[in-house]
């Protein structure tokens, strides 16, 4: 809880001001997370007015309003704007409150009737929120609960543009509570007295907009018994209409503003700042309004309206101290205008391009090219005394009116000094001198001298007042400065220690992989030779549980296993173990061979060949059958492996060999007798028979 004394106010906030309201005002900002994100939390400063009647309230000098600062969610933010209906609820952004345009329009439905949502920081095209409350001197920081704190200050200040997606219009609908379908056999009965309670509320409610004095058109539905509803279109806002929503028995009542095509942006109050205004003269006559930081406020166009007419509008919108054309020379009736407001004038020094107008414009609205023109002049004007008016703002203490001193400086030609000290001396100082006290009759009176000196000590006084304020804003600076320092020192050591921790995790995560690929090569050998062993358990079995059969000339047979039926693999076998005459040679992949392989196998002169994967091609087939030495498949005669040594069953290879001889012996009959068929055939053609080899 804190409070707003006097001199923490800005100008535009007196005591009358803030006590005369009696409704809160929240200033907003985002504390952390993001509206379009999960669960936002919100910085939340609320302004409550001191009655005066309130024992604690103290004078004019003491607190004027009580501050009290917080963190909410969403959703308590909603629920405390529902229970305290504040009157504005300020914002630097309005899209802080809402996702998208769509929820923005649902948030400002959900309002309070009299809660306004306020955008401090302008229209469409806000400022900087720092650049708006040093325009108007009001506090200023960059964290959350700063910012809230400022947009509650500026809007109590009647600063901003009301955020509104609504008409002031109004409709108000008296309809049926109830389904006029459930009257069973009295529904007659039922229906009518629902129409006739709907008319009877119908009248109450046009009763209370007459008694408010409010404009409204009423359209009806009339029905059996009474009305089915009735719609009143009011020219007012809810909360100054005299009905609420209700629902009592078989009437309810619903009220609703008239939805905007978009969202819109109004001024709190009527701009009495100073201005440029740019003008465009001829049949129709346009003038465009345009503020010392450049923003747009209004343009007017009309082709019937004379001079008093658009001077009142000027008036309306603010007070000029440039009036502005943008051809060369100034024609005579902006110089009219210029003179009527003893304003400074300004033209180009030559006529403004229609590209460059188009240019300087691209970014506002307008209806016409007259109202183009004009705006494009106060435009053109803003950009020749930009630099001007930020150094005037930079010269002027918090306390003076910016607006004032650019306007005497401006329009008035004076130096910015001299501003200062007359608007200085009319406003009586800070306060904290005597001028504007009675004089003391006994004291006597002062020479010219005597009041120079003293009015120059009050001027040292004053700057070395301003002195020590700005020694003290850099004092905070500094500490400002160290702690960021200190920040950022800080979060250099916890990377340097967050890069070292992930350097050493690299290296474990590294040697973690290295040490499972040694496990997974050592469990896969460990596993090979167990399959080994457990080969080498098994022959060992064969050949001692059948060794009656060895002794009898059945047991096991040495197989020389050949990896590919290739004369490279041919010639590896034999470097490796020989091949000679009587060897049961394993063909482990048997197809893909040639004749000149086929016959460097059969020159080894094997007992069998044990054919694995693959068939033999027909050539091999052909000159390894010719050369009589038996093929049989592996699944026939199969073959057990230790490393390079092999044996298959005896017993196996010979049924194996007898049955290829079978088959051999019948291929042999096949062909004889097919040669035999073929010769006879050629004898009867009566062609010669060619010499074969038998």
């Amino acid at each position: 809880m804190g409070y707003i004394r006097g001199n923490d106010l800005p100008r535009y906030v007196t005591t009358r001001t803030i006590r005369a309201r009696d409704r809160p005002v929240f200033g907003v900002d985002v504390h952390s997370g993001d509206v379009r994100g999960d669960s936002p939390s919100y910085a939340l400063v609320i302004l409550d007015p001191v009655d005066e009647d309130d024992p604690d309230a103290p004078d004019a000098d003491g607190p004027m309003a009580r501050v009290t600062r917080d963190v909410v969610s969403f959703r308590k933010l909603c629920r405390l704007i529902d229970d305290r209906e504040p009157l504005y609820v300020a914002t630097d952004n309005a899209y802080e409150l809402a996702a998208d345009k769509g929820a923005l329009v649902n948030f400002l439905r959900s309002l309070p009737d009299g809660t306004r949502l306020v955008q401090v920081t302008g229209a469409e095209r806000p400022e900087p929120l720092s650049r708006v409350a040093s325009r108007h001197g009001i506090p200023y920081g960059k964290k959350p609960m700063k910012e809230a704190e400022a947009s509650a200050r500026l809007a109590a200040a009647n600063v901003g543009h009301e955020v509104t997606a609504f008409t002031d219009e109004t409709t108000v609908k008296v309809s049926r509570g109830r389904s006029t379908g459930k009257g069973g056999w009295s529904q007659d009965r039922y229906t009518r007295r629902i129409h006739g309670n709907v008319r009877k509320r119908t009248r109450q409610v046009q009763s209370k907009l007459n008694e408010a004095n409010l404009d409204f058109e009423r359209d009806v539905t009339e029905k059996y018994g009474g009305y089915a509803n009735a719609t009143f279109a009011v020219e007012a806002r809810p909360e100054d209409i005299p009905v609420s929503n209700s629902r009592a028995g078989d009437v309810r009542v619903e009220v609703e503003r008239e939805r905007r095509d978009g969202i819109e942006y109004e001024p709190l109050v009527k701009r009495r700042d100073r201005v440029i205004v740019g003008i465009d003269p001829g049949t129709t006559t346009a003038a465009a309004v345009v503020g010392l930081d450049g923003t747009v406020h209004a343009l007017y166009s009309s082709r019937t309206g004379d001079t008093a007419e658009v001077t009142e509008w000027i008036v309306e919108q603010g007070r000029p101290i440039i009036v502005a054309a943008d051809v060369e020379p100034m024609p005579e009736t902006v110089e009219k205008f210029r003179r009527s407001f003893d304003a400074a004038g300004w033209r180009p020094t030559t006529d403004l391009p229609v590209d460059e107008k188009l240019h300087r414009t691209r970014e506002a609205s307008y209806a016409n090219d007259h109202e183009r023109d004009a705006l494009a002049a106060a435009l053109y004007a803003y950009d020749d005394h930009e630099d001007q008016f930020e150094r005037i703002a930079a010269k002027t203490p918090p306390r003076l009116d910016r607006g004032a001193v650019i306007a005497g400086v401006v329009a008035g030609g004076s130096s910015v000094e001299a501003v200062i000290e007359d608007l200085s001396e009319d406003d009586g100082g800070d306060g904290d001198d005597d001028d504007g006290e009675e004089a003391d009759p006994t004291e006597p009176d002062r020479t010219e001298e005597e009041e120079t000196i003293r009015r120059l000590r009050e001027r040292v006084d004053r700057l070395e007042s301003h002195a020590e304020s700005l020694e003290d804003d850099l004092d905070e600076r500094d500490d400002r400065i160290a702690e960021l320092e200190g920040e950022l020192e800080e979060s250099k050591r916890e990377e340097r220690i967050e890069a070292r921790t992930r350097r050493a995790v690299s290296r474990l995560e590294r040697e973690t992989d290295r040490l499972e690929r040694e496990r997974d090569e050592a469990q896969e050998r460990v596993a090979d030779l167990e399959r080994k062993v457990e080969t080498l358990k098994e022959l060992w079995r064969l050949d001692h549980s059948n060794f009656g059969d060895v002794a009898e000339g059945r047991g096991l047979v040495s197989v020389k296993v050949v990896e590919q039926f290739t004369l490279d693999a041919l010639d590896a076998a034999d470097d490796a173990y020989g091949l000679v005459a009587g060897d049961v040679v394993y063909l482990r992949d048997a197809s893909g061979a040639g004749r000149r392989t086929a016959e460097r196998l059969a020159e080894a002169e094997p007992r069998a060949v044990i054919r694995g994967e693959g068939n033999l091609s027909d050539v091999a087939d052909e000159v390894l059958f010719e050369r009589a030495i038996p093929v049989v498949p592996g699944d026939a005669v199969p073959v057990r492996e230790v490393d390079e040594l092999a044996v298959a069953s005896e017993e196996d290879l010979t049924a194996a060999v007898e049955e290829w001889e079978e088959r051999a012996e019948e291929r042999r009959r096949d062909e004889k007798a097919e040669r035999i068929d073929r010769i006879i055939s050629e004898h009867r053609a009566g062609r010669t028979l060619p010499e074969t080899e038998e």
